[in-house]
């Protein structure tokens, strides 16, 4: 955050100043830190735009993302996110002001030259909400999965960064061992995402992992045991 306060303090007074970030991080798997956030933003009048596409339906008492799992919902001036991630479906959506909203349906060019959602889309969107809303057991299914895969990785000896949330990343470092690991899990038949540099700065390349309600115990156990079997042959843990 001392860098923030740095550059809204060089900021042209009276130019205004929109504070962007996503609310969780996706290739760490960390959320971000809204509170600080939220007080360097007011000291120099700063407004904030968080982008929830990780944290909708998983942060929060109700799944409402970043700003509701730190009680800092009137403190955000807009929410973005994507419909393709907890909702299973394609398009996205940004909350705010109306004034804001208004413009941006006017003068957005992403969104004057593109064509309206399928219906079938937004169904799917609009029956997930309803799921979302109507059986929270899911996400508590949720966090009780994320909860037993980190300690399990750490257990292993992996290094999971500082992940809190379903994306669980493992710290490789070598690129030519992260493509190596992902192999082998995927002819193990496990689906994970090798992430190399620019997606990640130089020398910190790792395999993505992420998790949903729907997994099963016995599903993760067995992802546990062959990542831990993978890992130990190619002398990451």
């Amino acid at each position: 955050m001392a860098d923030l306060d740095r550059v809204l303090t060089n900021n042209k007074k009276n130019h205004g100043a929109l504070v962007v970030s996503d609310g969780v991080f996706s290739m760490g798997g960390d959320i971000v830190d809204l509170p600080n956030m939220v007080k360097v933003a007011k000291k120099h009048g700063a407004r904030i735009m968080i982008d929830d596409a990780h944290s909708l339906g998983v942060l929060g008492a109700h799944g409402r993302g970043t700003a509701e799992h730190f009680g800092l919902e009137e403190e955000v001036d807009l929410v973005m996110g994507t419909f393709s991630k907890s909702f299973a479906s394609i398009g996205g959506f940004i909350g705010g002001p109306e004034e804001v909203v208004h413009y941006i349906k006017h003068t957005a060019r992403a969104l004057i030259f593109q064509a309206s959602p399928p219906p079938a889309a937004v169904a799917a969107v609009i029956a997930a909400l309803d799921i979302l809303i109507s059986e929270p057991e899911r996400r508590e299914r949720l966090w009780k999965n994320v909860h037993k895969m980190k300690q399990g990785y750490q257990q292993l000896g992996f290094n999971t960064g500082v992940s809190q949330t379903p994306v669980i990343p493992l710290l490789i470092g070598d690129d030519e061992k992260t493509f190596n690991f992902w192999k082998a899990l995927y002819e193990a038949g496990i689906f994970s995402n090798p992430v190399i540099s620019p997606a990640v700065p130089p020398g910190h390349s790792l395999i993505r992992t992420s998790y949903m309600a729907t997994h099963t115990d016995e599903e993760l156990d067995k992802v546990l045991e062959i990542c831990g079997k993978v890992g130990k042959k190619l002398g990451i843990i």
